[in-house]
């Protein structure tokens, strides 16, 4: 008598999954409209768009948001509605990064644009080197 309530607690789990995770997009490939289309669609709305590729058939946009932040958003390829808009924050890989963009120690405010500063103790320089002809 116990086998019974797990079989069918298994089966409605079973069968919800599917519900549950479909975030993909199911328009016919005929109906796609270009990304092109979505692209000025997005420029006119104050978008700065730098990639649009396809991915689970959705269109996935990367780029600036008009608010001002890095966006990643997915749009449905047929009608170009927004599907979902994913804020994208600044990776923890990057901590290292100066002010200027530049990847290594942080310099003094004197030697910065000079391409001077101090010497890693293992010799070791990251980024690139910076060159002055006089």
């Amino acid at each position: 008598m116990k086998t019974k309530p797990v079989i069918l607690s298994l089966t409605l789990l079973l069968l919800s999954a599917p519900l549950l995770a479909d975030d993909d997009c199911d328009d016919p490939v005929a109906n796609w409209q270009p990304r092109e289309n979505l692209r000025q669609k997005l420029e006119a709305e104050g978008w700065t768009v730098y990639r649009i590729k396809v991915d689970d058939g959705c269109y996935e946009v990367k780029g600036l948001a008009p608010q001002g932040f890095r966006a990643e958003a997915s749009f449905a390829p047929a009608s170009l509605n927004l599907m979902e808009l994913e804020r994208e924050e600044d990776d923890d890989d990057d901590d290292d990064e100066d002010n200027d963009g530049r990847y290594g120690t942080q310099m003094p405010d004197a030697a910065r644009g000079k391409g001077q500063g101090p010497v890693p103790d293992n010799g070791i320089v990251k980024g690139r080197p910076s060159v002055t002809v006089e």
